[in-house]
């Protein structure tokens, strides 16, 4: 590992990130990337803001000491509850010259738009639900819609362990949709809160009816990296641009490979670090 190169660092628990930074590269395919799975501590998702915070920015220093200028929580729960004290606190306080953002924010920016009934669904783990962060956020450039949450705590699990493919969580999908719906019949605009549930979108799709738009976060986020590298020149010009990425996991490097390469789309090879 090279400490004059000055990637963008990508961060997620595990392997769900992986579905976001897929769609940043595409349209950053010459930047430099770095991206770590905490794969040892996933998931996130049921952890206290505490340990959620405490982990993440471990990981976030991790990043900084690889010389990255720039991360990108591509984690709902991380973006949940950590980014506003890391933002706020950490960076303030010692890192000035160092960038962190999140996956809830570009989202938040545009969903109000996507809605003709003014009431969006939120689908995420029990971690990004109870913070309230997406009502919170949608609520400042949105206060006329309506946000209605449902934790999927089963989803995550089925994902990771590759049990989504046949019928095993059919009934718990079922279940969270129909307690979605519960809280309002109004819903016309779905959001896949957690970056793992692109894999199952088609599965979801089965039970919803058409005229329901879901949407996912990857190419959202990464328009939004985009138009914030365009402005922000000073922090474009600190990364480098050879095209290089490379893959870290503070779990087991070969389990990672596997797993990675179906949220990545293409073949993972990545290292295992101690924190």
């Amino acid at each position: 590992m090279t400490k004059n190169s000055q990637s963008i660092g990508i961060f997620d628990s595990g392997y769900g990130g992986l579905t976001v930074f897929k769609e940043i590269k595409k349209l950053l395919p010459n930047y430099d990337f770095i991206y770590l799975g905490d794969n040892a501590r996933a998931p996130y998702g049921n952890r206290s803001f505490e340990t959620v915070y405490e982990y993440t920015l471990q990981c976030v220093e991790w990043f900084f000491a690889q010389g990255c200028p720039l991360v990108i929580l591509a984690c709902n729960t991380a973006s949940a509850k950590a980014l506003r004290s890391i933002q706020q606190r950490d960076l303030v306080a010692r890192y000035h010259d160092k960038r962190v953002l999140g996956v809830i924010r570009p989202t938040a920016e545009i969903i109000g738009d996507l809605t003709n009934t003014k009431t969006i669904g939120i689908l995420g783990t029990k971690g990004t639900t109870t913070s309230m962060s997406y009502p919170i956020e949608i609520g400042h450039f949105f206060p006329d819609i309506n946000v209605v949450q449902q934790a999927c705590p089963m989803w995550v699990p089925f994902i990771e362990n590759g049990k989504y493919h046949g019928h095993e969580m059919d009934e718990f999908i079922r279940d969270d949709l129909d307690s979605l719906f519960a809280q309002s019949t109004d819903i016309d605009t779905i959001l896949l809160a957690c970056t793992h549930y692109p894999l199952i979108q088609d599965k979801i799709r089965q039970y919803l009816p058409q005229n329901i738009r879901l949407i996912t976060q990857g190419e959202i986020v990464a328009a939004s990296l985009v138009e914030y590298l365009s402005r922000q020149h000073w922090l474009d010009e600190k990364i480098t641009k050879s095209g290089n990425t490379r893959f870290y996991t503070t779990g087991v490097a070969d389990d990672f490979e596997t797993h990675g390469e179906v949220f990545f789309g293409s073949k993972v090879k990545a290292e295992h670090v101690n924190l």
